[in-house]
C-alpha cells in the first residue's frame, strides 16, 4: 500500500492550499480516508475524514475553512484548506483504513507565515 501526499508548502496567513493524496495497492473506493496533522511538540490529530460513502467529519478548529473530498476514479483524496492560520502549521498525513487494515502516507509540510 502506498499513499503519496503532495501539495504542501509555505503560504501566508489567510491564504489557501490544496493537499492531494494518491493511493495505490488498495481498493480505494471501499476505504475510509482521512487527513491528520502533527505540529512540533504536539500529538498527531485528526483534521478531516471521509468515509467510503462520502460522509465527512472535521476537527472543530478547521470547520468552515477546510474541505475534504475524494475522487474514486483517480484514487485520490483532497484537502482544500482556506483562510489558513499560523496554528495550521504542521506536517499533514494521509490515512486510509478498512476494518483492521490501515496505512499512513509520508506526510507533507504545511507552513503558514503570519
Amino acid at each position: 500500500v502506498q499513499l503519496q501526499a503532495s501539495g504542501g508548502g509555505l503560504v501566508q496567513a489567510g491564504g489557501s492550499l490544496r493537499l492531494s493524496c494518491v493511493a495505490s495497492g488498495i481498493v480505494f473506493s471501499i476505504n475510509d480516508m482521512a487527513w491528520y496533522r502533527q505540529a512540533p511538540g504536539k500529538q498527531r490529530e485528526l483534521v478531516a475524514g471521509i468515509t467510503s460513502g462520502g460522509s465527512t467529519k472535521y476537527a472543530d478548529s478547521v470547520k468552515g475553512r477546510f474541505t475534504i473530498s475524494r475522487d474514486n476514479a483517480k484514487k485520490t483524496v483532497y484537502l482544500q484548506m482556506n483562510r489558513l492560520k499560523s496554528e495550521d502549521t504542521a506536517v499533514y498525513y494521509c490515512y486510509s483504513v478498512r476494518g483492521r487494515y490501515e496505512s499512513w502516507g509520508q506526510g507533507t509540510q504545511v507552513t503558514v507565515s503570519s
